[in-house]
């Protein structure tokens, strides 16, 4: 499911108070620095189910070849939305959806985040807590 005129808002108990960029941890990449990666520098190309799935295939390390087959596979389970994703709970982004379900991600204190902020026609919705209350 992908949502669409959309801004997934940082965690309220995020412990960051402006975007950081994932660094990659031990020789391997983290799922936060790879969703950062494909986002940042491709803004309104991807969908988050692409986002998902070449997120998997880095992570794993696998080719593209049989890519439909893959991805078949990868959504036969349900998959947590980007309101769970690391960047909006440990590192200070917002991701907006537009119109066509499209992602980029915006830093909370950069002025394009607190516009879409303000904007009626936007549907709000905070990224999930790191922990239960």
């Amino acid at each position: 499911m992908s949502y669409k005129n959309t801004l997934i808002t940082i965690s309220e108990d995020s412990k960051v108070s402006s975007a950081k960029v994932p660094v990659i941890k031990n020789s391997k990449l983290t799922i936060a620095y790879i969703e950062h990666d494909l986002i940042n520098n491709n803004p309104y190309k991807f969908t988050q189910e692409d986002v998902q799935f070449k997120t998997y295939l880095i992570k794993n390390q696998l080719e593209s070849e049989n890519a439909a087959e893959l991805r078949e596979q990868f959504f036969s389970k349900s998959k947590a939305c980007f309101r769970a994703s690391p960047l909006v709970k440990n590192y200070g982004w917002g991701i907006h959806y537009n119109n066509q379900g499209k992602v980029a991600i915006y830093d909370v204190n950069s002025e394009m985040y607190n516009q879409l902020l303000k904007q009626d026609d936007i549907t709000k919705l905070k990224g999930m807590r790191s922990k239960r209350k």
